[in-house]
């Protein structure tokens, strides 16, 4: 079975409702106006990253592909939207009949972004772009939050790898979406089994304190998991007291022991105590997984520890403090008519306080400097300079309404630690600091 081809789970059979109301009260007075049908461009941008960030990571971008494809308006649904009058008949009437038949653009998932990267691009009709504001912002938002921090705690795990643990500590939806994001992020493995059924990510777990706590001893609770799991099992030995858990632990397993887990108290001191421990009573080979709490600070300092994975969850859910990246869905350009031949007119909101948008249809493109490290993210309008035209970076997603770049989850990976590496060297630093590269603009102004 091809995961990426896989749709939502059963249990919401359409994405149409993952909006916010006035996306349907503008569509009413759009098709009201007589501009509903005008050609439209929006685009998805930040204005700035998180603060302390180095880069962000597009992540979401299949899960928004699967909910394009699922906006449908169905009889429930419009039932619904017709009870609480939300909009009239007419309004009812074409919704009825919603199916995204525009084009959508966008950064390959995966790829690094910067303060302003035009991150996805959505042209069509107004009528039928508007409506896809807010579950494409709910999804980039999430996932990109949780891959950026993915991101900065696989670099700081190194050859390390890292145990997506998170599905305790958010909603359940969430945890499978996070999973799906911290894989892209560089994470290995997931403990959610619903993010390896949907996504194809490897899923692994062994056992939590409860089940030594069930039994007499915890000599028994480890003798139970390993005629259970075998010898190469991971068991947890931080119940009681751990030096005499491993002791206890390589007593039934012998020197085959998979790994022990510790998840609390002082990691880097209690580490080093259980690899010394361990190689003493011959288990050279078995490994040690650390967990509780931890993040990417967290996880560099134990970057000389004898440490050989790690278990991340509460932090790597909650973007380790920025859940969400300030995405925003701004229309940029749009038709003088209905007319399809009719030109497009740069918009741009003007306002104070720094939501200032930026008019145009726009490209992007990364400059590399004479290493092949990037050195700017260029982004304008009108014609793309003839050094940067095998530099672009956004790539068709939709065409005429049919999905045209659903991949596997794995060349998604692939690609961000290929995107990273490509960035200078101060990227992957976790001390506070500005973007890793500037963003650049040109021809602006100049049309769409």
């Amino acid at each position: 079975m091809d995961v990426a081809d896989l749709g939502l789970p059963v249990d919401v059979p359409s994405t149409a409702l993952f909006t916010d109301q006035y996306e349907l009260t503008m569509l009413r007075a759009a098709l009201e106006a007589g501009t509903a049908e005008r050609r439209s461009v929006f685009e998805v941008f930040t204005r700035r990253l998180p603060d302390g960030r180095r880069y962000g990571v597009v992540a979401g971008t299949g899960r928004v592909l699967d909910a394009v494809e699922n906006f449908r308006f169905d009889a429930g649904v419009l039932g619904f939207l017709r009870e609480h009058a939300i909009v009239d008949e007419e309004t009812l009437d074409w919704l009825a009949g919603y199916r995204f038949s525009g084009d959508i653009w966008g950064y390959p998932e995966g790829e690094v972004y910067f303060p302003g990267s035009p991150i996805m691009r959505v042209e069509g009709s107004f009528a039928e772009c508007v409506l896809l504001e807010t579950v494409v912002l709910s999804i980039l938002n999430h996932d990109s939050a949780i891959a950026a921090a993915a991101s900065r705690m696989s670099s700081a795990a190194g050859e390390r790898p890292l145990i997506e643990m998170g599905a305790r500590r958010t909603h359940e939806l969430a945890a499978v979406a996070a999973a799906r994001a911290a894989y892209v992020g560089g994470f290995a493995t997931t403990s959610d089994l619903a993010a390896g059924f949907r996504y194809g990510i490897p899923t692994v777990g062994t056992s939590a304190h409860a089940f030594t706590l069930l039994h007499d001893r915890e000599r028994d609770a480890f003798q139970a998991q390993v005629n259970s799991l075998g010898r190469g099992t991971t068991l947890l030995v931080d119940t009681y007291d751990v030096a005499e858990a491993v002791r206890t632990a390589v007593e039934i397993a012998g020197p085959e022991l998979g790994a022990v887990r510790i998840d609390s108290g002082d990691l880097l001191l209690v580490a080093h105590r259980v690899r010394q421990q361990l190689d003493e009573l011959g288990a050279r080979d078995t490994k040690i997984i650390v967990t509780s709490d931890l993040d990417e600070y967290a996880i560099a300092s134990l970057a000389a520890a004898p440490v050989d994975a790690y278990g991340v969850g509460t932090q790597l859910v909650t973007g380790s403090g920025h859940p969400t990246c300030s995405m925003v869905y701004k229309l940029v350009a749009r038709a003088e008519s209905a007319d399809p031949k009719a030109p497009l007119v740069p918009v741009a909101k003007k306002s104070s306080g720094g939501k200032t948008s930026i008019g145009g249809r726009k490209w992007a493109a990364r400059r590399l400097d004479e290493d092949g490290a990037a050195e700017a993210e260029v982004i304008g309008t009108g014609a793309v300079p003839a050094g940067l035209a095998d530099r672009q970076l956004l790539v068709e997603l939709v065409k005429g309404g049919e999905i045209v770049a659903r991949e596997p989850l794995d060349v998604v990976r692939d690609r961000h630690i290929a995107a990273r590496a490509g960035l200078p060297l101060s990227a992957t630093q976790l001390s506070r600091g500005e973007p890793v590269i500037p963003t650049e603009y040109v021809h602006l102004g100049s049309g769409s």
